[in-house]
């Protein structure tokens, strides 16, 4: 999965979200995905900008987060994903997820 197709798919599902009034990165082996989500709907691009929570893990793992084979839970448990800055921010994703 290609960070332009994971950007797409995220853009998607924020055109119908609400907004999370925060800024998170994704931070790929592969690229960034930058969410500004201080307005509805939220903007997602490919941009390495500094924000308010950054998530760190494979594109894999991001992607079967968006399809719903694995939990954020559970990726946060076992290691596959990282967080710093506001976790509460991250907690809100699952309308862009």
């Amino acid at each position: 999965m290609s960070i332009d197709d994971l950007v797409r798919r995220m853009q998607e599902k924020a055109a119908k979200g609400s907004a999370l009034g925060s800024t998170v990165k994704f931070e790929l082996e592969d690229g960034t995905i930058f969410i500004d989500g201080r307005s509805a709907p939220a903007e997602v691009s490919a941009a390495d900008r500094d924000a308010d929570c950054t998530i760190r893990c494979s594109s894999e793992t991001l992607d079967r987060l968006m399809t719903g084979d694995l939990s954020a839970t559970m990726a946060f448990m076992t290691g596959k994903l990282k967080v710093e800055g506001d976790m509460t921010v991250a907690m809100k994703l699952s309308s862009i997820l």
